[in-house]
C-alpha cells in the first residue's frame, strides 16, 4: 500500500494522538496518514472532487479539514450549509482510520491525490478522482507523466474502417512508447486495447464500475490481458457496477491521464465526444480520424474537425503531430542497443536578457529549464494551483519569454 504523510505541528500532538497513529519519516519528523480522510471525506454526502481540492487548499490537508468547526467551514468558497449540516451530522458516526482499516478489505489497492503514485497529470483537472481505485501493474514514470500516454476513444459500433485504423494506430503508437488508455467498452476502446497489447505495449482501462467488475463480459480475456501488461483504473470501489452516469464521469479521467486524444468514430452523440470537449477544456492535443459525410459514425469526428481539431491523414502525420510529446521512439521496434544509446545533449541556448518580473512570474520562469518542460514538472517545482501556473506562462508567453509546446511542454 502507497501511504501518504504530512508533517505535523508537534504543538498539536496531543489532539492528533486520539485521531490517528503517529509515525516518523525518514528525517525523523512526525507524520500523520492522509489517506484516511480522502476516504472519510468521500463518504459525506454533497462534497464532491471539487469541493475537496477547495477544502485542502483552505486548510492545507484534509486531515485538518475534518477537525474544522463548522464555521471555519463557512470560509470556504462554494461550500453550502447543507452539505456543511450533513459533514457535522456523519462526522460523529466514522472514525477515519477504522473506516479504511474496513474498507482496505475489499478495497486493498487505491491512490488518493496525496500519494506519490498518484498520477500527476490527473491532478491538473479541476475534480481529480479523490480515491483512485486499481488492478495490474503501476509504472512510476507513467504515472509521474515521463511516459507518454496517449487516449483513444469511439463509437461501440464502429466501422470496419474504424476498427481496422484504431487497431493499426494503436499497435503503431505502442511501438514508439506510448501507453494506451481507453475504456475496454466494445468497439473502439476494444480495438485500442488489442492492437497494443498485441505488439507487448502497455495500456490503461478507465471503468464506470469497480475495478473487480468486467464489463462488457465479453471483454474478460480482454481484461485478464490489460491487468498483465497494463492497469485498470476507476473513482469507484469494488463491487460497484455499472451505472449509465457513471461514464460521462469516467471520461474525464480518459481525457486527464493523457497528453493526446485520439477520436476515431464518434455519432453526435457518442460519449467520445465528452472525452474530446474535457480535453480541449484540460488543455490536451486533440487528433481526429475523418470519415465520409454521409457516413453517420463520422459525424462527430466532421464537427470537431470544423472546431480545429487535427486530422490523422496517416501513420507518419500522426507521428509528427506527436513528436513534442517526450518518450517518443524513432523507429518502430527499437533495438536494445538504440534504446540504450546515449541522448544527443541539447543545444546550448543563448542567454536572453529578462525584464524585472513579479515575484510570482520569476518563480514560474525559474522552475523552467532551458530544455523542454512539462507543465506538470512546473507546478510540481513552484508549489501552487495549475490554474495559477498556466496563468503565470501565458504572461511569460505573452512577454517572448516562454513558448508553448505540442504535449503541455514549455520551454524559455
Amino acid at each position: 500500500m502507497v501511504c501518504s504523510w504530512v508533517p505535523l505541528d508537534s504543538r498539536k500532538l496531543g489532539k492528533l494522538e486520539a485521531i490517528a497513529p503517529l509515525k516518523k519519516d525518514h528525517w525523523g519528523s512526525l507524520v500523520v496518514d492522509t489517506k484516511a480522510y480522502w476516504l472519510a471525506w468521500s463518504q459525506i454526502s454533497g462534497i464532491g472532487p471539487m469541493s475537496l481540492q477547495k477544502l485542502k487548499r483552505h486548510f492545507g490537508n484534509l486531515q485538518k479539514a475534518w477537525q474544522a468547526q463548522p464555521e471555519e467551514l463557512k470560509q470556504v468558497s462554494g461550500l453550502g450549509k447543507k452539505a456543511i449540516a450533513e459533514f457535522v451530522k456523519k462526522r460523529s458516526q466514522i472514525d477515519p482510520q477504522e473506516l479504511l482499516q474496513q474498507h482496505q478489505k475489499t478495497n486493498p489497492h487505491f491512490w488518493t491525490p496525496d500519494d506519490k503514485f498518484y498520477p500527476r497529470l490527473l491532478l491538473e483537472i479541476p475534480d481529480p478522482p479523490p480515491i483512485l481505485y486499481y488492478r495490474g501493474h503501476p509504472d512510476w514514470e507513467e504515472n509521474q507523466g515521463i511516459k507518454p500516454m496517449v487516449g483513444i476513444v469511439g463509437t461501440r459500433e464502429p466501422s470496419e474502417y474504424g476498427k481496422r485504423w484504431t487497431y493499426r494506430l494503436s499497435k503503431l503508437l505502442a511501438q514508439h512508447g506510448f501507453t494506451i488508455v481507453s475504456g475496454m467498452a466494445k468497439g473502439i476502446d476494444t480495438q485500442a486495447h488489442q492492437g497494443c497489447l498485441d505488439v507487448n505495449g502497455r495500456t490503461y482501462a478507465v471503468f464506470g464500475c469497480g475495478v473487480d467488475f468486467i464489463y462488457p463480459w465479453e471483454n474478460r480475456q480482454l481484461y485478464r490481458e490489460i491487468l498483465q501488461q497494463g492497469l485498470v483504473l476507476s473513482e469507484h470501489p469494488a463491487q460497484t457496477k455499472p451505472h449509465r452516469l457513471h461514464f460521462p464521469k469516467r471520461n474525464r479521467i480518459v481525457a486527464g491521464l493523457c497528453r493526446a486524444i485520439l477520436v476515431m468514430e464518434a455519432p453526435q452523440q457518442s460519449g467520445a465526444l465528452i472525452t474530446a470537449r474535457q480535453a480541449g477544456e484540460f488543455g490536451r492535443d486533440l487528433y481526429v480520424l475523418p470519415g465520409r459525410i454521409d457516413d453517420r459514425n463520422a459525424q462527430g469526428c466532421l464537427r470537431l474537425i470544423k472546431n480545429g481539431a487535427d486530422v490523422i491523414e496517416s501513420e507518419e502525420d500522426l507521428l509528427e503531430m506527436l513528436s513534442g510529446i517526450p518518450g517518443l521512439q524513432l523507429s518502430r521496434q527499437p533495438s536494445p542497443a538504440t534504446s540504450a544509446a546515449t541522448p544527443s545533449p541539447p543545444p546550448t541556448p543563448t542567454a536572453t536578457p529578462t525584464p524585472n518580473l513579479a515575484p510570482e512570474l520569476q518563480q514560474v520562469f525559474d522552475a523552467i529549464a532551458p530544455e523542454e518542460t512539462p507543465f506538470d514538472l512546473i507546478v510540481q517545482k513552484v508549489g501552487r494551483s495549475p490554474s495559477e501556473v498556466s496563468s503565470a506562462l501565458l504572461q511569460l508567453e505573452m512577454l517572448g519569454l516562454v513558448s508553448q509546446l505540442p504535449g503541455m511542454r514549455y520551454r524559455r
